[in-house]
């Protein structure tokens, strides 16, 4: 009867749809818990100021193997804090990992991309998957490698366990680098429900030798998170305002604004971006108990400013960026230039009137 309950239980839960409050990027993936009598769904949530950030990233390889430049774990942080609260040993989180990216549709990609990018995406191939995992395996406190195999032009990730993989459904299979075993993570497959677990090998690889690529050039910090949680992400929202939208050089402006629902994680990041650039981090700065933020910023030197600011959301609530509010930052030298242009100007009427006021002074002859 329990068995009949547990997979009645699960046909239901099937079809719900994933609900989210988040205009932007997202995903919705589906994990089994350890036991397989119950699932859940995780609702992640990126916004559009993170996944610009990472757009306008440099995403070429100054070597043969600069992978590891891929792999952003504080950004994906809260994805493995989310399958922590399911999962009790590495080796199921780990298994966890491979369900969520198992669920991306295959798609041949080049050049690489960072993980925010694949995940509003919603595709990618062997490389992009592993990058994926990668850093919520990092994220998650478990030591892992990508494991590149040049032979078959293919890339998986390869995870330290505490334990050797008691789950793999054939002989177990891992590299060995630094004395440490690093268990095979297949990341690609399609097929979530049955797909690849921690150890075990496809055909494609028997007898291929990898490179093992260590992660020491993996992004320690973002300028932001992903937002994720296994609740619907509610609706937020965040406001932006420039205390003046002209301004001398070598002087700031007070940026403001405020987070609505207040959250204790109130943590906003001020871009800015001046022309045709990318946009830049300002600041991160955190927000009060009411949710309210302030930061003086002067800006580097003279032009015309494009202003926003971001917050990654919580467990409750997607992220959200604020509208894009602009300052003008005229030149010192300039406006010296203007003062004085203004003084010879005042000087030149000034000698006018003061000539047009002067009479002239006349001789005249006495008669003999």
């Amino acid at each position: 009867m329990a068995v009949v309950t547990s997979l009645v239980f699960l046909v239901l839960f099937s079809l719900i749809p994933c609900s989210f409050g988040a205009d932007f990027g997202y995903s919705c993936w589906v994990l089994d818990h350890p036991d397989g009598s119950q699932r859940s769904k995780l609702n992640v949530s990126v916004s559009s100021s993170l996944y610009e950030h990472f757009v306008g990233k440099d995403h070429g390889l100054s070597s043969e193997y600069d992978f590891g430049k891929f792999v952003t774990p504080y950004a994906l942080k809260p994805v493995a804090d989310s399958l922590w609260s399911i999962y009790q040993d590495d080796e199921d989180f780990a298994n966890g990992v491979l369900m969520i990216v198992h669920q991306i549709p295959y798609e041949a990609s080049a050049p690489q991309k960072y993980p925010v990018e694949t995940i509003v995406d919603n595709l990618g191939d062997c490389d992009l998957f592993s990058f994926v995992a990668a850093s919520v395996m990092m994220a998650g406190g478990l030591d892992v490698v990508l494991l590149y195999y040049d032979g078959v032009d293919h890339m998986n990730v390869g995870v330290n366990l505490s334990d050797a993989p008691h789950d793999a459904r054939s002989s177990v299979s891992y590299f060995s680098h630094n004395g440490e075993r690093y268990y095979v993570a297949e990341t690609t497959g399609g097929n979530w429900e049955s797909g690849w677990r921690v150890g075990e090998y496809p055909d494609l690889l028997e007898g291929v030798t990898a490179q093992v690529v260590t992660l020491e050039d993996a992004e320690q910090m973002s300028p932001g998170q992903v937002s994720s949680s296994f609740s619907a992400l509610a609706t937020s929202s965040i406001t932006l305002s420039l205390s003046s939208t002209l301004l001398i050089e070598g002087n700031s402006i007070k940026i403001s604004g405020l987070i609505s629902p207040v959250s204790v994680d109130g943590v906003v990041t001020i871009y800015a971006r001046s022309g045709d650039s990318s946009w830049v981090v300002v600041r991160t700065v955190s927000c009060d108990s009411s949710g309210r933020y302030s930061y003086e910023w002067m800006p580097a030197s003279a032009g015309l400013y494009l202003v926003r600011a971001s917050w990654s959301g919580d467990t409750v609530n997607a992220g959200a960026d604020s509208g894009v509010s602009s300052v003008r930052v005229i030149s010192s030298s300039l406006v010296l230039l203007g003062i004085a242009s203004v003084v010879l100007v005042a000087v030149a009427v000034v000698l006018f009137v003061v000539s047009r006021r002067i009479k002239p002074v006349h001789e005249y002859s006495v008669a003999q």
